[in-house]
């Protein structure tokens, strides 16, 4: 018996044989196990979905309660599906993300869907899990990504602001996870005022509030007869497709920032038009993810969505067996 007897690419997704379901599948099938919630992994219309609590309930506040015909909460405990040993750990990719571990006749696959190992407090903490194999993804699968601590971006972000007190602050974030992470990040830095949020922003911040994840005080961005200067010097959070339109154009001098990885590529932050970028990532950088594999030892290595190739030949180079899945339907990050 082979890894791919327990988990092989179809155009569906990742799937399992011998327990008749996929992991984050980009189509509809009869049973789906799901990582996150994130538009590029859970998607509605299967018949059975399998996730963490969280993931469930983000899944239902984005797509409605109908979103599968059935649902099955996951968790670190083992459920039999089909005969195939199932758990779910924490990934500390977003709120409710999960790692899943799949085993059968004593071969046991992770597949870790979107993770990341910096401390996130609008996250549960990412959760070292051993297999055979190890799926991982590759986003930021290059040696030239390198995070910076998000406490230092915050500390622009609040320099900018203290610079420029005529000019609103508009930071994109992505609805799910990044918003929220922003936000306790922004807290963290010491700043205790009112923040603004895009309308596409409150249910998801209104959730994780409710699960525990203190945001402080948040007020809608909306422009209130026409008073503009209300919102100079001011923050404003919103999703980064509300910049192209003109909804932006509602606040005084608006001065762009965005939040993403990607940001620590220069020529991404000039095609955006953004004046301050923010590299604040949900993902792992190349160090966390060489770490992670030495960490799990696995005795082979999946690399999946991202730059597969540089990340094999890491593997190659260090005498560990790896190979690229090839998956397609999965963003580099997650588009709201």
């Amino acid at each position: 018996m082979t890894p791919d007897d327990l988990l092989h690419p179809r155009p569906e997704g990742l799937y399992c044989p011998p327990g008749d379901f996929y992991i984050d599948p980009v189509r509809p099938v009869a049973r789906a196990l799901i990582t996150h919630g994130h538009a590029d992994h859970a998607r509605s219309g299967h018949g059975a979905v399998m996730a963490t609590r969280r993931t469930l309930d983000i899944m239902a506040l984005r797509y409605g309660a109908g979103f599968a015909d059935a649902t099955q909460q996951g968790s670190r405990a083992p459920v039999d599906v089909n005969g195939v040993s199932v758990s779910f750990h924490a990934a500390g990719h977003v709120l409710g993300s999960a790692q899943i571990r799949v085993e059968w006749k004593g071969l046991s696959v992770v597949a870790a869907g979107d993770y990341k190992r910096g401390a996130d407090p609008a996250s549960e903490p990412f959760e070292p899990v051993r297999g055979d194999v190890f799926i991982t993804e590759a986003t930021f699968g290059l040696p030239v990504f390198r995070h910076p601590d998000p406490m230092q971006e915050m500390a622009r972000l609040l320099k900018s602001l203290h610079l420029f007190p005529e000019r609103a602050h508009m930071v994109g974030v992505y609805a799910l996870g990044k918003a929220q992470r922003v936000i306790r990040l922004i807290r963290a830095a010491g700043y205790t005022d009112t923040l603004y949020i895009h309308g596409a922003l409150k249910t998801l911040c209104d959730y994780y509030q409710a699960e525990g994840v203190a945001l402080g005080p948040l007020e809608p961005a909306t422009d209130a007869g026409g008073d503009k200067a209300r919102f100079a010097g001011r923050i404003v959070l919103a999703p980064p497709s509300a910049f192209a339109a003109k909804w932006a154009q509602r606040f005084p001098e608006p001065l762009i920032a965005f939040a993403s990885g990607w940001m620590q590529v220069r020529v991404r932050a000039r095609q955006r038009g953004v004046e301050l970028p923010l590299v604040i990532s949900d993902h792992c950088d190349w160090p966390e993810l060489t770490r992670t594999i030495e960490e799990l030892d696995p005795q082979e290595v999946w690399v999946t969505h991202g730059r597969e190739e540089a990340l094999v030949r890491w593997c190659a180079l260090n005498r560990r067996r790896a190979r690229p899945l090839h998956l397609v339907g999965y963003e580099d990050e997650a588009v709201e």
